[in-house]
């Protein structure tokens, strides 16, 4: 996924805490890895202080990607997973009604970028799924204010989804599902920033190109419907505010959902009139990648030119089971 202006603690080709692959092997190496860890297992046991906690979060949230393995050290230090729940839960009683400030916002996310490192890291990944850690963010996803701190807050909780879908796993998708993320990430690619919808249409992406979450949306009619109306809604909205980034994952998500015979029959009918015409040719003119999908998701459908069907004739097959 193409990164662009996303925060560090988002960006889903980072290396999330493990050793930066531009860090030269040369003579003192060893002895600074070893002052790296030292200073990371400090900063670690600082977390379950809650005097010292914050500047804690703070450090290694900023400097996380210079401490190898700092996300099994994390999950292995006493104390250290539930300090930064913990940091979460705290801030649940500001939700609603929305009271949380920039500084509640900005502690939390630090918290939050620390979950994203275990997250990400193949060694405790499992480990923070089994334990339905991600739970907890979903109170941050299903707020509604615009405000920058309940922005930054949804940002970086997507942050941490989208780092655990990044790596291929139906385990993880089918967790995912089992926990309602889908109508979750509906609602941000509605009413989120650029980034957020970035973010969270990225997820869904994901959890298409599993074989167990395709066949999730495109079992009934009525979660196929609602993916379809929020797709539809974003490329609206593009065509009035492009976004290059954004619509390469919506296309990718139209295309896959092409792959079922059911759904494809169903886009026929449904596909936006935007994505048939000449509506984003300048803001793919570059991308020859996201140009190459529109062109086999319109050949899958076998549109030819724009068709005067009534938006929703064709769903009428989905509703029998």
């Amino acid at each position: 996924m193409q990164t662009g202006n996303l925060p560090q603690s988002l960006s889903m080709n980072s290396p999330f805490g493990g050793p930066s692959a531009s860090n030269p092997t040369v003579a003192g190496a060893p002895a600074n890895k070893d002052r790296k860890m030292a200073t990371a297992e400090h900063l670690v046991l600082d977390l379950s202080n809650p005097d010292l906690r914050e500047n804690a979060l703070l450090e290694l949230s900023k400097k996380r990607e210079l401490f190898q393995d700092l996300a099994p050290l994390l999950w292995n230090s006493f104390g250290t997973i539930a300090a930064l729940l913990q940091e979460i839960v705290s801030i649940y009683p500001v939700l609603s009604p929305p009271n949380l400030t920039p500084a509640q916002s900005n502690r939390v996310c630090n918290a939050l970028a620390l979950l994203q490192c275990v997250a990400s890291h193949p060694d405790t990944r499992m480990l923070f799924l089994n334990a339905h850690i991600p739970l907890y963010l979903y109170p941050f996803l299903n707020t509604t204010s615009k405000s920058r701190p309940f922005e930054y807050l949804r940002l970086t909780s997507l942050g941490v989804i989208g780092a655990l879908v990044k790596v291929d796993d139906t385990e993880v998708i089918s967790f995912l599902l089992s926990t309602e993320i889908i109508p979750l990430c509906l609602r941000t690619m509605e009413m989120g920033s650029e980034l957020s919808k970035t973010v969270a249409t990225f997820i869904v992406q994901k959890i298409l190109l599993d074989d167990v979450g395709l066949d999730y949306i495109c079992t009934t009619a009525e979660r196929f419907f609602a993916v379809g109306r929020v797709l539809g809604n974003m490329v609206a909205a593009l065509a009035e505010q492009p976004s290059s980034r954004l619509l390469k994952h919506i296309i990718r998500c139209y295309l896959r959902l092409s792959d079922n015979p059911r759904a494809c029959d169903a886009l026929r009918s449904c596909l936006p009139d935007m994505l048939r015409d000449v509506t984003f040719s300048s803001c793919l003119r570059e991308d020859q990648t996201t140009r190459r999908w529109l062109q086999q998701l319109l050949h899958n459908v076998g549109v030819n030119r724009v068709p005067t069907l009534q938006a929703g004739a064709g769903f009428d097959h989905m509703l029998v089971n």
